[in-house]
């Protein structure tokens, strides 16, 4: 039975990444990748899903999907175990395919969804796989669709294009294609928009989206089978938020928390405040409150507890 998902909700928006079993070269052949694409078009058929991009490399596989229903949980174990089953059966084999969790980042929105899209086209660029100039060339990725068909039912030209003024034509995909080689050279700018996060964490997106997103599912801390990495990032967003209403309570800013003397008794009271609350562990409000080290910040907390911090000033 399939593990419930992190975040299911209508029309979310993924970034998907497996890899092989013990990082094998899934795609090392011609026909391999073929089977694949294959069953992930039955998927976008079945599941009614809008596939933005995807990128197939030796030993993992990149998805952009939106899903207008929610429905991601269902639709990959259809595809991770329909793919499984006949590799398997092709080279009589047994045993998992892909490794044990594939990861599901949703995407804040069209904007946010523009950026991983080019970011999944690159992959075999920035793998060293082709060249920038011949990124088109590629033939197990979404942009040789694009460029050249066949298309299928469910794929989606509209999240590379539309955001950009560009228009699914000859010379629509030309300039979107010089826009990647573009992209490609300027390392400044894929840092700039965080190409580094788009395969971490636990969301792509603002600060403040995460933050509403995290509120809205605390619950999904406890969901068996959650990634640690992620379920990490996701506690850490609902710890922000709590620290942020107790600065507002506080009347004090981030700001002024991070500028404070790390003995502040205000500041050490609201660090007090947000582990009494939502468990906050000391390593992250160290690191959010600068409170020194952690053995720092332990001894304070314990001395305030113990009404021992009343001469320290603001």
């Amino acid at each position: 039975m399939a593990r419930k998902l992190r975040l299911e909700y209508p029309g979310a928006i993924y970034h998907v990444i497996n890899r092989g079993n013990y990082r094998r070269d899934v795609f090392e052949t011609a026909g391999a990748a073929k089977s694949f694409v294959e069953a992930l078009e039955e998927a976008v058929r079945l599941y009614d899903w809008r596939l933005q991009a995807y990128a197939l490399m030796r030993n993992h596989f990149h998805l952009v999907v939106e899903t207008p229903r929610p429905n991601l949980v269902e639709g990959m174990h259809w595809l991770m175990s329909t793919t499984a089953t006949r590799f398997n059966r092709f080279r009589n084999e047994r045993g998992h395919l892909f490794q044990g969790r594939y990861q599901a980042l949703p995407i804040q929105d069209s904007r946010v969804m523009a950026h991983v899209i080019d970011y999944v086209h690159l992959n075999p660029v920035r793998a060293h796989v082709v060249e920038a100039a011949h990124v088109g060339a590629f033939r197990w990725s979404s942009l040789a669709r694009f460029l050249r068909g066949p298309r299928f039912a469910g794929l989606d030209p509209e999240g590379a294009l539309a955001g950009r003024g560009w228009s699914d034509t000859p010379e629509g995909w030309t300039s979107y294609v010089e826009h990647l080689i573009a992209l490609a050279a300027n390392q400044e700018e894929q840092q700039r928009l965080g190409y580094e996060g788009f395969t971490t964490g636990w969301a792509i997106g603002g600060t403040e989206w995460q933050r509403t997103l995290a509120a809205e599912y605390k619950s999904m801390t406890l969901t068996p089978g959650l990634p640690a990495q992620e379920a990490r990032a996701l506690r850490e967003a609902q710890w922000r938020e709590v620290l942020d209403e107790n600065l507002r309570r506080s009347g004090r800013t981030y700001a002024e928390a991070v500028n404070a003397k790390k003995t502040a008794l205000w500041k050490l009271q609201v660090a007090q405040s947000v582990r009494t609350e939502c468990g906050a562990s000391i390593a992250w409000l160290t690191r959010e409150l600068m409170l020194g080290t952690e053995g720092t910040a332990r001894s304070l907390l314990s001395r305030l507890k113990n009404a021992e911090i009343q001469q320290y000033s603001a």
